[in-house]
C-alpha cells in the first residue's frame, strides 16, 4: 500500500533531530504520552527481570523502580495541570491527614 503523502520533515534536518515532537502539542497530551511510555518501560523491565538472576536482575529491578518513579512524577504533574475529580479528592484527603 502506498501513502498518498510523505511524512512531513522535522523543522531541522540535522543529525541531532532524528526523533522530534511535533510543535503545538498541548502539555496534557505530552504528559499522558510520557506516562504511558514509562508504564510500558515498567512492564518490559519487570518481565525481563524475572527471566534473569543475580546482578542483572537487580539492575533491571532498579531500572524498573526508576521508571515507576518517573511515572509517578509525570502523573503528579498531570494532576496539577489538569485536575480531575479523583485527584482533587486525593488532595483533600492528604491535607486532612
Amino acid at each position: 500500500m502506498k501513502k498518498h503523502s510523505p511524512n512531513p520533515p522535522c523543522p531541522s534536518q540535522s543529525g541531532a533531530d532524528i526523533f522530534c515532537i511535533a510543535q503545538g502539542i498541548d502539555p496534557e497530551t505530552l504528559l499522558v504520552q510520557a506516562c504511558e511510555t514509562l508504564a510500558s518501560l515498567n512492564v518490559l523491565t519487570t518481565d525481563l527481570a524475572f527471566e534473569l538472576d543475580g546482578a542483572y536482575r537487580h539492575k533491571l529491578l532498579a531500572t524498573q523502580q526508576l521508571s515507576v518513579l518517573g511515572e509517578l512524577l509525570v502523573t503528579r504533574a498531570l494532576d496539577i495541570l489538569v485536575p480531575t475529580a479523583d485527584s482533587e479528592a486525593a488532595r483533600r484527603t492528604a491535607f486532612q491527614s
